[in-house]
């Protein structure tokens, strides 16, 4: 529900611009103050869903969500540019700056939740086909809301329908979201987390003679969560393939819908969004198949995407709508599978660092770091979009990406050099440390 109402504003951008009067200048800022917003409220978020009920931090995420929604209805149906032009400008700016707070819970939260329902040793081992298969969700999200805009446009609908449509659903989802469970432990269940959390409140019963009760283990902090090693350089180079993809995500129905109809250009955006999610599942299965070596996954994906960007750079304006179907789902699977697994299974395989002792309560606030620290490279990046689409055309945007895609790429370098050439058995850390 969250990516439904967060893409349903893509896939009317032409609409924004064309009827309601927008120039791509704001609707560039739009995005700019969005990803802001949404990486700064990862990082808070995360936290609070390591402090406080998930399911209660996530059912405000999603009123939020339809609220900002309902209120850019407000300003369309009222045309507030022919109010005042700045006035127009700074509202629609101004809820899409509260968009990115409201949706910022969903990610480290809902991760966090999974964290606590799969965490016996058989979910471990296959944790990257369990995560590839849950971030699914995100993408159903993104194509339900491109089919939602076709069929309102293709009735005759006012556009502003494919906006209010997303701003109801996510509202009555708030609503169901409240009487989930966040953790096994309050139905029973006995997970081996929650058994060694009960061994440990038993033991401290009877030594103190109180009646203690299971709050669970403390949330860790910022600082410690940015100590497990590779959390920062996981941040870092996701930050470049999140740039990629939300470039692709905010942008390609508008640049699509240039040589396309409107119906047609978010039909064919969204087979960017179905391949997505067989790339989280490709991603996850293969690096649990070679032990977790998930670094090396990913490089080869974006190594791939960077061949398909140079494609683009040269072709993307001379492909017709079946080159561009087939392209962008490959270029769907080769930027969702790393982007999907890093916030996922790879937050998942930090957070179980013995640094923190397994603590389930850093899950959400490590997933939290890694994508708000993503999110504000994205938000900066986002910025060179509308400039360079507007003075050097279409193919200096996707040679951008590739410089993006290469940087991301080569933070990871040390990682996969770990993976692929382990440090020989009784190889001290501190050693192989210094032999990179």
């Amino acid at each position: 529900m969250a990516h439904f109402s967060r893409k349903c504003y893509s896939t009317v951008k032409q609409q924004l611009e064309d009827t309601a009067g927008y120039n791509p200048l704001i609707l560039s800022e739009m995005d700019t103050v969005f990803m802001g917003t949404y990486a700064a409220g990862n990082i808070i978020s995360g936290k609070l869903g390591d402090t406080f009920n998930p399911t209660t931090v996530l059912a405000i995420g999603l009123f939020g969500s339809g609220t900002c929604l309902f209120l850019i209805n407000i300003s369309l149906w009222f045309d507030f540019l022919s109010f005042s032009l700045s006035l127009g400008n700074f509202f629609i700016i101004a809820v899409y700056f509260l968009f990115g707070f409201f949706q910022s819970t969903g990610g480290p939260v809902g991760t966090a939740v999974m964290g606590n329902w799969f965490c016996d040793k058989k979910s471990i081992e296959n944790r990257g086909l369990i995560f590839g298969l849950w971030t699914c969700h995100q993408y159903c999200g993104d194509v339900t809301a491109a089919v939602c805009t076709a069929l309102v446009l293709g009735t005759g609908l006012n556009y502003t329908w494919a906006l209010f449509i997303p701003a109801l659903t996510n509202i009555g989802w708030g609503i169901l979201t409240l009487k989930l469970v966040a953790d096994p432990a309050d139905v029973g269940i006995i997970t081996p987390e929650v058994k060694i959390r009960m061994e440990k409140l038993k033991a401290m019963q009877a030594e103190t003679g109180s009646t203690a009760v299971d709050e669970g283990p403390a949330p860790i902090s910022y600082a410690a969560a940015l100590q497990i090693p590779m959390v920062a350089q996981y941040a870092f180079a996701f930050g470049f393939f999140k740039l990629t993809n939300y470039v692709l995500f905010f942008w390609l129905p508008y640049f699509l819908g240039k040589h396309f109809d409107p119906v047609t250009a978010n039909l064919i955006a969204s087979l960017y969004s179905v391949g997505m999610m067989p790339g989280g599942i490709i991603v996850g299965y293969v690096s649990d198949l070679f032990g977790g070596r998930r670094a090396s996954v990913i490089g080869t994906f974006m190594t791939m995407l960077f061949g398909f960007l140079f494609i683009f750079s040269k072709k993307s304006e001379e492909l017709n709508a079946s080159a561009l179907l087939v392209m962008l789902c490959i270029m769907g699977i080769l930027v969702g599978g790393p982007n999907n697994i890093i916030t996922s299974a790879v937050a998942a395989d930090l957070a179980s660092h013995p640094s923190v002792r397994g603590n389930n309560k850093s899950l959400g606030t490590v997933t939290g770091l890694i994508n708000g620290c993503g999110s504000i490279t994205a938000s900066i990046g986002l910025l060179a979009v509308g400039p360079l689409q507007s003075q050097f055309g279409w193919s200096s945007v996707w040679i951008f990406l590739m410089g993006c895609t290469f940087i991301g790429t080569a933070l990871m370098g040390p990682k996969i050099k770990e993976e692929l050439f382990p440090a020989p058995e009784g190889y001290s850390e501190v050693e192989a440390n210094l032999a990179v």
